[in-house]
C-alpha cells in the first residue's frame, strides 16, 4: 500500500470532498479519489464502447436486410407496384453518368426487371423507394410504364434510411464523390460518428482520406461535381483541395467546372488549370557590341548565364582570347572586392 500511495502521491484529487482542499487530503481519501477517477474513467469507456457496439449492429442488420432484397429475384412476396405510389426520398438516389444510364434505360427496355426494388409501404397510400430510383425513374420517364416490381421492407424508416445509404457507401462501383455524399447523410441524418461508420464499414483509413477530400474543396466546386460524380476521383479531389487550401479557391472552381462540362478534359488536365501559373521575367534582347562601324560580338543574358557570341571567320580565336581576359578581369575583381 505505501509504494502505492508514494505513486499517487503527486495526482491531483478530484471535486468529490469541496469542503477541504486538495493539499489537506489524507493518504486513504486521496488514495479513495483516484480510484473512484480511474473507475469514471473506465466507465465512460464502456460505456463508449457499447454504443460503438450498438451503432454497429444496426448499420450491420440494416444493410444485410437491404441487400437480401436487392439481390433476391421475383419471389413470392413481389408485386406490382403503382409507380403513381412511390416517393423518392432527397438525396438517397445515385447519380448515374450519362453512359451508365444509356446502359441501365437499354437493359430495361430489353429485358425483364431482374431486381425488383424495395420499397417501404408508409401507410396512406404512399411508398418510399428504399432501393431501385433510377429503375423507376426510366420506366416512368423512359419507357412510359405505370408498374413496376417491387418487394416491401418491413424495417422502420431509421432502417430504412441506415440500409440503403451504407449499402451505397460500400457498393464498389460507386464513384468517390458519391461514397462522400453517402458518408455525410449518415452523418447529418442519422447521427453516427465517423468514427462509427468508419468502424462498421472496414475501410481504410487512405480510402476514407479519400472520401473526405471532396469535404475541403469549395462549396461551387462540390456543387459542380454533384452532377456528374464519376468525371473526378478521390486521388484528384486531395489535390484540388490541397491547392484550394493555399488560396487557390476560384482557379480550382472554375478548373472543375470545366472537367465536369467537357468530357474530353482530363483530371490531369484539369489540374493543370488549376494550379497557379509561375510569370517568367521577359527575355531580354541580345546587345551588340560595336567597334567602329564592326560588330565585335552579341551579348546575351539568360537563366544566369552571360553569353558572348563572336561572328566571322576570327569568331573562335576572338572568343577564346575575350575568355582569357574576361577570367582575368573576373578574377582581379573579385579579389578586390573580396579585400574592400
Amino acid at each position: 500500500m505505501s509504494k502505492l500511495l508514494e505513486k499517487t502521491a503527486q495526482l491531483q484529487p478530484g471535486q468529490h470532498a469541496p469542503t477541504r482542499q486538495p493539499g489537506t487530503l489524507s493518504a486513504p481519501a486521496r488514495m479513495f479519489d483516484i480510484t473512484t477517477r480511474i473507475n469514471d474513467a473506465e466507465d465512460r469507456a464502456t460505456s463508449a464502447a457499447a454504443e460503438t457496439a450498438e451503432a454497429k449492429k444496426q448499420l450491420d442488420e440494416a444493410r444485410r436486410q437491404i441487400e437480401d432484397l436487392q439481390q433476391a429475384g421475383p419471389t413470392a412476396t413481389t408485386l406490382e407496384v403503382d409507380i403513381s405510389t412511390l416517393v423518392e426520398v432527397p438525396g438517397r438516389k445515385r447519380i448515374l453518368s450519362p453512359t451508365e444510364r444509356q446502359e441501365l434505360r437499354d437493359n430495361l427496355a430489353k429485358n425483364p426487371l431482374t431486381h425488383p426494388i424495395v420499397y417501404r409501404p408508409l401507410g396512406d397510400g404512399r411508398n418510399e423507394i428504399v432501393s431501385g430510383n433510377n429503375r423507376v425513374e426510366i420506366y416512368r420517364d423512359d419507357l412510359g410504364r405505370t408498374k413496376i416490381l417491387g418487394i416491401p421492407f418491413t424495417g422502420d424508416a431509421k432502417s430504412a434510411e441506415l440500409g440503403a445509404t451504407f449499402s451505397n457507401l460500400l457498393a464498389p462501383s460507386l464513384p468517390d464523390y458519391e461514397k462522400y455524399r453517402q458518408f455525410v447523410r449518415l452523418q447529418d441524418e442519422s447521427g453516427f460518428t465517423r468514427a462509427d461508420i468508419i468502424e462498421v464499414s472496414g475501410l481504410s483509413t487512405s480510402h476514407v482520406s479519400r472520401i473526405l477530400a471532396f469535404d475541403k474543396l469549395p462549396v461551387a466546386a462540390r456543387t459542380a461535381i454533384a452532377a456528374r460524380p464519376d468525371r473526378l476521383g478521390g486521388h484528384a479531389a486531395e489535390e484540388f483541395a490541397s491547392l484550394a487550401a493555399n488560396g487557390n479557391d476560384d482557379a480550382v472552381i472554375k478548373a472543375i467546372e470545366a472537367l465536369v462540362a467537357n468530357e474530353k478534359m482530363s483530371q490531369k488536365q484539369a489540374l493543370e488549370m488549376a494550379k497557379p501559373k509561375v510569370t517568367k521575367p521577359p527575355v531580354q534582347p541580345a546587345r551588340t557590341i560595336n567597334v567602329g562601324r564592326k560588330k565585335l560580338c552579341d551579348v546575351s543574358v539568360r537563366s544566369g548565364v552571360i553569353g558572348l557570341r563572336f561572328s566571322g571567320k576570327e569568331g573562335k580565336a576572338t572568343a577564346q582570347r575575350w575568355a582569357e581576359k574576361i577570367e582575368e578581369y573576373i578574377r582581379r575583381e573579385a579579389a578586390t572586392e573580396e579585400g574592400s
